[in-house]
Order: C-alpha cells, then structure tokens, then sequence
C-alpha cells in the first residue's frame, strides 16, 4: 500500500467508527427520552421523540456503515 491508500484507509476507518459510535449515544439518548430521564415537550411527545431518535441511531449504527463500505470498496482487479 502506498502511504496515500494506508492514509484513505484509516480515514475511512475513523469515519465508520465514528458513525456506529454516534449510532450507539444516539440509540442511549432515545432510551432516556423514552424512560423520561429528559423534558423537552412534556410526555408522551417526548417517547416519541425518544422512539425516532433510537431508530436513527440504529440506521446509524447498523446499516449507514454498511452502506459506506459497500460504497468505498475497492475495485475488483482482474
């Protein structure tokens, strides 16, 4: 590798790190709006935003990386 791949790749490592950790405080954010650990508009509303804000940090968490490396992947050589 050169030294302009091996400097790509660890960017794109950090970028996918960083996405499942913002899924993961997203996923504990939505549990403690859902639990009512915070107010922003009064319950119920605040489950449900708690509820969305969970279902963001799954995506996040699970599939937008997976999207990401399909998306960077190397060419196949032949």
């Amino acid at each position: 590798m050169t030294q302009a791949n091996d400097a790509l790749a660890k960017t794109r490592f950090f970028a996918l790190s960083a996405m499942r950790l913002m899924g993961a405080l997203f996923i504990l954010a939505g549990f403690v709006l859902i639990r009512g650990g915070f107010v922003l508009a009064g319950q119920p509303t605040d489950r449900w935003i708690g509820v969305a804000v969970v279902l963001v940090g799954v995506f996040d968490f699970a599939v937008m990386p997976k999207i990401l490396a399909r998306r960077w992947r190397s060419p196949k050589t032949l």
